[in-house]
């Protein structure tokens, strides 16, 4: 197959680059600044049409991850550009497959598991979860990433695409042993006896692993059935408390280390500040499963954190 992979040059578009590579596949990354990597890249400007539409009339995929970073504060600027990142390269591509002669089988849209609500009562599966932004008491901000979550899904679902199935993948937080990834970051935490727990631990963490969402991604592709939005996430969300202490567990911490050192609300909202981040990220109940992807047929092979953490530390070990 020849897959093309807008906004592929992250840790999840370099995930599934180096999976499809190593199977035969042909792959394109099309992105911003083009780098030197074991696929081919081209150029684009994130928005506007260009050369980089060749690559798409023909291609059998199209997997667009395209959108600025949400590890910011969210000014004003900042939340301009991460929506206008986001619609402008889903409107771009979607245009691109409609004016191809040869289009894609499938569009893989990138969103994310954020787009649920705030919740601790039940899980939002990709059937009948509870989309967020009606939540009382929550920050301005987090309605702000749900109203985001939905127009990026908008920008896609605009398009009328007769030849072309189009998939939105809600994304949960993906975790691989790779540098400058979410787990590199939490482990780092746990390694300096910092990795406690956040708030009052109760929220909801909804994951994947990275070789599972690298497989739900290539059973999308072959599942035509499958359209729509799509959880991506394993089967198993735990509260913050247990999901940081089952990753002290599994590094390995010394006896004294093994609690971890916690942080209070206001310590987050100190510390999301002077790193120019924000909270939501680590406060919000993501409380998300796969519904969809389990009646398919699909098999985690990392169903549980337990599992998972166990595999990604050992990971890590080896490399060093």
């Amino acid at each position: 197959m020849k897959i093309v992979i807008p906004g592929g040059s992250g840790q999840l578009g370099t995930l599934l680059a180096r999976q499809f590579v190593a199977q035969g596949h042909e792959v394109v990354v099309v992105c911003r600044n083009r780098v030197a990597a074991p696929w081919r890249v081209v150029a684009w400007d994130g928005a506007r049409a260009g050369l980089w539409e060749a690559e798409i009339d023909g291609a059998d995929v199209v997997i667009n991850l395209a959108g600025r970073s949400v590890n910011c504060r969210y000014h004003a600027a900042n939340r301009r550009a991460i929506l206008d990142s986001r619609i402008q390269a889903t409107q771009a591509v979607g245009q691109a497959i409609a004016r191809a002669d040869r289009p894609p089988r499938v569009w893989l849209q990138a969103s994310t598991a954020t787009i649920y609500a705030h919740r601790y009562d039940a899980a939002n599966d990709d059937v009948t979860g509870i989309l967020g932004g009606a939540e009382p008491d929550v920050p301005d901000t987090w309605r702000f990433s749900i109203e985001v979550a939905t127009a990026w899904e908008q920008a896609a679902r605009d398009f009328t695409l007769p030849h072309t199935r189009t998939v939105l993948m809600r994304t949960a937080m993906v975790m691989s042993p790779d540098r400058g990834g979410i787990f590199d970051v939490l482990l780092k935490l746990v390694r300096r006896g910092l990795g406690g727990t956040a708030g009052d631990g109760r929220q909801y963490v909804s994951w994947i692993h990275g070789a599972d969402f690298c497989r739900a991604v290539a059973w999308l592709i072959d599942h035509p059935e499958l359209a729509g939005a799509v959880n991506l996430a394993a089967p198993a969300p735990l509260p913050n408390a247990e999901f940081m202490a089952t990753l002290r567990h599994a590094w390995g911490t010394p006896w004294g280390a093994r609690l971890g050192l916690p942080a209070t609300r206001w310590m987050l909202e100190l510390g999301a500040f002077v790193l120019r981040t924000e909270t939501e990220l680590v406060l919000k109940s993501r409380r998300v499963v796969p519904r969809r992807l389990l009646d398919s047929g699909f098999a985690f092979h990392f169903p549980t954190w337990t599992q998972a953490a166990a595999e990604l530390c050992a990971a890590i070990r080896a490399a060093a």
